[in-house]
């Protein structure tokens, strides 16, 4: 789907292209591929390198064209390996002609649409409109960080009462989450800081690179933060998993040592051997009373040395 966006004074859609518009293309089709290649004339390979969900954060440019794939924060479903991760924006350039390409449907640029859209003053040109993408990846890499920090808190609390693997998968996915966060801010700030030499910056642009260089920073730190703060956790749940197991082993084993005794006196009083007390009716009374003490004294023995 591709929609062609007036910049000028505002932004409000246009029924066709024309020069200096924005053309927002989102899970393009075919038509929408032989469009750009066809009538804009874009290298096809372009497209290519932003439908790689493994494509890093770079600058290319190629007779005249510009191309630059950041990367975004995207929500997958929630039962998914990682419910949050990052795809590729494309944002390919040439003299009068900006596009966007994105292979998902995102929050991230609808909400950058609507709020474009409430400031009601467009773009100055599409240099500007760059950096101001990279504001709004920013500040959506921080809205995300926010809603994972809430659910490690969530499993956190859940933990507090009754340590499940549902709690300890949560976190691992969270935990591979922000890994592709981290890898993905630190690809944007390098590329950020390249594209102050590759694009033609004015002052404007400058004050807008410096907040975003702010925004970006902000996120790489919160994420670094909830990355150690997790993996804290999953450390000391590890070691409360690991104790509890201990416990649990050492009363296994002190209830089978407690054990042994008794049977090893049932044992040498059953078999088949002349012990004097075969033929006497205190016999069978004295080896149960003999095992009773036995299990008695030992039991009270490993419960003073906080065995069981």
């Amino acid at each position: 789907m591709r929609t062609f966006w007036n910049t000028t004074n505002g932004l409000r859609t246009i029924d066709s292209w024309e020069s200096n518009c924005w053309v927002q293309v989102t899970c393009p089709t075919e038509e929408d591929t032989n469009f750009l290649e066809n009538e804009l004339g874009i290298p096809d390979y372009f497209l290519g390198d932003i439908a790689d969900l493994d494509e890093r954060a770079r600058y290319e440019y190629d007779e005249g064209w510009i191309l630059i794939i950041l990367r975004i924060p995207y929500v997958k479903e929630v039962r998914s390996r990682t419910p949050f991760t990052t795809i590729p924006l494309g944002i390919i350039m040439k003299k009068d002609v900006c596009i966007t390409v994105c292979n998902f449907e995102t929050n991230m640029m609808i909400d950058f649409v609507s709020f474009q859209q409430k400031r009601g003053v467009g773009f100055t040109d599409s240099v500007d409109m760059v950096f101001r993408l990279f504001l709004s990846s920013a500040v959506w890499y921080l809205k995300r960080l926010k809603q994972i920090n809430a659910m490690i808190e969530k499993s956190k609390k859940n933990m507090d009462h009754d340590i499940d693997n549902a709690d300890l998968i949560r976190l691992s996915k969270l935990q591979d989450s922000l890994t592709y966060f981290i890898t993905s801010i630190r690809g944007n700030e390098t590329l950020l800081s390249k594209l102050k030499f590759k694009l033609p910056v004015d002052e404007l642009d400058a004050d807008l690179i410096e907040d975003v260089n702010i925004e970006m920073s902000q996120a790489r730190e919160s994420a670094g933060i909830y990355t150690n703060i997790l993996d804290s956790t999953m450390d000391t749940y590890a070691n409360i998993i690991n104790n509890n197991m201990s416990d649990v082993m050492k009363m296994l084993t002190s209830i089978n040592i407690i054990l042994m005794f008794p049977t090893l006196i049932a044992s040498l009083f059953g078999m088949n051997l002349i012990n004097g007390m075969e033929n006497v009716w205190w016999g069978f009374p004295i080896a149960l009373l003999l095992s009773v003490v036995v299990t008695v004294l030992f039991l009270w023995y490993f419960k003073r040395k906080t065995w069981i």
